[in-house]
């Protein structure tokens, strides 16, 4: 037989002597008689005679050890050289799978022999090879039968995802096995679990799940204009994409999901119904499919991508479109149980549902987001574009919800406009019209949107779930904590530089105090039912922003004064006047305040509330004259020239410094603000009083000085007075008389 003609060329070098495949079973027979005659010999021999048994026992049991071992290995040779063979028919008729088993039927009959210590065979590394051979050609034959039965016609790698490479993305999947296939059952399943009995499946199905999710689901969920469409022919199946009209504002999860759905039901279609029969004797295990399979691989990167590009945009961003989100939790319901029936999916709940369940949660946590970014965005804004406010401007509240029903003040039903002045805080109670009055003066319009902001969060609040509502009440406060430390660190330099946006921060600030005064009230019934010791308030944070915005706009003014002593430092101490060079510095100085105070008074012009603005224009002439009067009345000597000149810078001083008192737009309005200067300058009479003596003789500062009692001593001590004649007059008897008037 053909048998042994293999086996001796073969095996020549190990069984030179078999001539036939009658003389192999001959020889097995031989054997296996051999071996039930020892058997009888032994029973026989050893009753008959023990001694001599012993020695021949030993023997003969080595013998046979020997023979059952010989014969062990051949039966194993056989049957490798047996799996061998029919692999090969199976191979030819392309029965994949049936081919596959008797490579593993060869493994394991190789694996038995090199498992037999101290029995070394050369023939085995040869049988090795041949069967790594041989695999390696059944994986190359199932590759190419793989390649043909999904095709991936990608776009060129340069354009890695866009909508514009998803679009010229297609796959093919073959439908029909060609006429002489039809055997084998459908091809894709004999080359998928003929893969798999070679252990190779989950390296092929791993890299068409990464195509998958890169060219087709990762794509439909990013770009919502992207349309899956089919093309069914007579042997292929083609799904390709097109772009619809893209809807910007509308990201609808329900639209996502169907997509997904559809490519899923395309795949089971066409490719994944297929169970992994391993070739296991006990079929007892419920059967594996392809499509369990590629879903345990994939499942877990497509539903964070769902999540994260689908389901967190649709979180709706006020509570009126909470109610509609069920829609949307429905869906994913529906989604997932598509995809459980065609096994993609096994076990219950998964993550995707679980975020879709918790809309509560991530409502407010997104709602919160989106309430703190637009806060930021308010406060990195411009300062300098301003509305203006008065005690009867309006900020708009929403409308109050009831109080809780066990609660006897019922508060108005209406939306009402609260004017500034008027807080009704209840029914009941009607506060004085300026309890909480907010002067006319303007605040930046991002900080007017800024409140409105944190009114409409509170508003949405009170119609919200309990956790929600705590949230977005303390999403609220953060607001105000935020401006706290944003604004003063990231405008920093303009405020320190430019005088209006110090005025304006201040009043933003005060206004910001204002309204915090009363925010929690508005909301507290809804509010302290739910925190705890009716914490609903905002009290607490008004002082901290009254100083913000005093602190700012002090810091502002000592620049301004530095300014100004600066400024009055080239005045040459205001001594020598009748010198030109002098006169003309000091003069200048002069001339460099009220220019600068001129211009202050513009800048903070209808910004700064009138008494603010008079207060502050008020203190800085006063450091103004203040200085002049120091530095004159410690001049040691002063000339009538000088006398004259210095009266003269005076009475620049005066007659201009009130003129700078411009509170509003219109210059009719001012009068009355310019002719109360001697209420905001601290040392105006000081200064005229200085200016009589200048102008004096000894008679008439004796008279001013009225023993004590006239106007010269309301603004001068004695001694500076004395050192004032003193540098006036000529040392005669009529001075020394002056001076001693004066005490």
């Amino acid at each position: 037989g053909e048998v042994c003609n293999m086996i001796n060329k073969k095996y020549n070098e190990f069984l030179p002597s078999m001539q036939s495949a009658e003389d192999l079973v001959s020889q097995v027979d031989g054997l296996s008689s051999n071996i039930d005659l020892l058997k009888a010999g032994i029973e026989n021999e050893v009753q008959r005679d023990l001694n001599v048994a012993v020695a021949e026992f030993t023997e003969l049991k080595q013998q046979l050890e020997r023979d059952t071992l010989v014969l062990s290995i051949l039966k194993k040779l056989q049957e490798f050289d047996t799996a061998i063979k029919e692999y090969n028919t199976a191979l030819l008729e392309k029965k994949y799978v049936a081919a596959a088993q008797q490579l593993e039927k060869a493994r394991s009959s190789l694996n038995m022999l090199e498992s037999r210590k101290g029995f070394e065979l050369k023939i085995l590394k040869a049988l090795s090879t041949e069967l790594t051979v041989q695999t390696q050609n059944m994986l190359y034959h199932l590759g190419e039968e793989w390649q043909k039965l999904a095709v991936w016609k990608l776009p060129p790698s340069k354009e890695s995802s866009s909508l514009e490479s998803a679009m010229h993305s297609e796959l093919h999947l073959r439908t029909v096995p060609s006429k002489e296939e039809e055997i084998a059952g459908p091809p894709v399943a004999s080359v998928l679990q003929a893969f798999a009995v070679l252990g190779e499946l989950h390296t092929k199905l791993k890299i068409f799940g990464q195509l998958l999710l890169k060219y087709v689901l990762k794509p439909l969920i990013s770009y919502p204009s992207l349309q899956p469409f089919t093309e069914e022919q007579s042997d292929v199946f083609i799904l390709r994409f097109k772009s619809g009209e893209p809807n910007l504002d509308h990201f609808s999860p329900m639209e996502v999901f169907d997509k997904i759905k559809l490519i899923f039901e395309v795949l089971h279609k066409y490719l994944l119904n297929v169970p992994l029969e391993q070739p296991a004797e006990d079929k007892k295990e419920c059967r594996l499919t392809l499509a369990e399979l590629l879903g345990d691989m994939i499942w877990e990167e497509l539903s964070d991508c769902l999540i994260q590009n689908c389901l967190v945009n649709s979180i709706p961003t006020n509570s009126s479109k909470l109610e509609q989100y069920i829609e949307v939790i429905k869906s994913t319901e529906e989604f997932e149980k598509a995809l459980k029936n065609m096994q993609f999916l096994k076990g219950d709940t998964t993550d995707l549902l679980k975020y879709a369940r918790n809309v509560n949660s991530h409502f407010a946590n997104k709602k919160c987001q989106d309430v703190i970014v637009a806060a930021r965005n308010l406060m990195t804004s411009e300062i300098h574009n301003t509305v203006k406010i008065t005690p009867d401007s309006c900020v708009t509240l929403p409308k109050l919800p009831d109080p809780g029903a066990g609660d006897h003040l019922k508060m108005q039903k209406t939306s009402k406009l609260l004017p500034n002045d008027m807080v009704n805080l209840e029914n009941e109670t009607k506060l004085s019209q300026y309890t909480f009055s907010l002067p006319t003066c303007r605040i930046s319009s991002s900080v007017e949107k800024l409140m409105e902001l944190a009114y409409q969060t509170l508003l949405e609040a009170t119609a919200s779930t309990d956790q929600c509502c705590i949230q977005l009440f303390y999403s609220v406060r953060n607001i105000f904590q935020l401006f706290y430390d944003v604004v003063p660190t990231y405008h920093k330099e303009n405020l320190q530089k430019l005088p209006q946006l110090a005025a304006i921060h201040h009043n933003n600030c005060m206004y910001i105090a204002h309204h915090l005064l009363t925010l929690g009230h508005q909301f507290r019934y809804r509010l302290t039912n739910i925190l705890c010791d009716g914490a609903a308030t905002f009290v607490d944070l008004v002082p901290g922003f009254r100083r913000l915005g005093m602190e700012c706009f002090l810091a502002q003014m000592r620049v301004q004064k530095g300014e100004i002593l600066e400024r009055l430092s080239s005045a040459r101490n205001f001594s020598n006047m009748d010198d030109e060079e002098n006169y003309c510095a000091a003069n200048k100085a002069i001339r460099q305040v009220l220019h600068q105070l001129k211009r202050l008074g513009k800048v903070w012009q209808d910004v700064l509330p009138v008494n603010i603005y008079c207060k502050a224009m008020g203190t800085l002439l006063n450091t103004a004259l203040t200085e002049v009067v120091t530095r004159i009345a410690a001049l040691e000597d002063i000339s009538a020239e000088d006398a004259d000149r210095l009266y003269s810078l005076c009475r620049t001083m005066v007659e201009e410094g009130p003129q700078v008192f411009t509170p509003l737009p219109e210059d009719d309005k001012n009068k009355k603000y310019q002719e109360e200067v001697p209420v905001y300058v601290q040392k105006w009479m000081t200064f005229k009083e200085l200016m009589i003596i200048l102008q004096a003789n000894l008679q008439e500062i004796v008279d001013q000085w009225a023993d004590g009692k006239g106007p010269l001593a309301a603004e001068f001590s004695a001694a500076e007075v004395k050192s004032l004649i003193r540098a006036l007059f000529q040392n005669t008897e009529r001075r020394a008389a002056a001076l001693a008037k004066i005490k």
